[in-house]
């Protein structure tokens, strides 16, 4: 009888054992699949992070960047091409072209 005591034993320490040892892979690969999904969400908030700089940095840029203010129409466009082609054929004089330069220009 001491043998069948002994046997039972250690076959119980035996499924004991396994059972713990089940226990702590189910915890392990638990606590695994956290870590991986809360590196996940950092990684997430960090690629939404970077993106929202880029996009204050574009506002940004477009917010320095002065409106140009009435600008010069494609009228005073042509006529400033007109005086130059006569300015570079030595129509018009440096002060001359100066002149009706500084007209259109305002």
């Amino acid at each position: 009888m001491p043998g069948i005591m002994r046997r039972r034993m250690r076959r119980r320490a035996i499924v004991g054992t396994a059972v713990v040892a089940g226990g702590v892979a189910h915890h392990m690969g638990k606590k695994s699949a956290q870590n991986q999904a809360a590196e996940q969400q950092q990684q997430d908030d960090i690629a939404d992070l970077q993106e929202q700089q880029a996009l204050n940095a574009q506002a940004a840029q477009r917010q320095a960047v002065p409106a140009p203010a009435g600008g010069l129409g494609s009228a005073g466009m042509d006529q400033l091409t007109q005086l130059a082609g006569l300015h570079d054929k030595g129509i018009l004089t440096d002060d001359e072209f100066a002149a009706q330069k500084a007209k259109i220009l305002g």
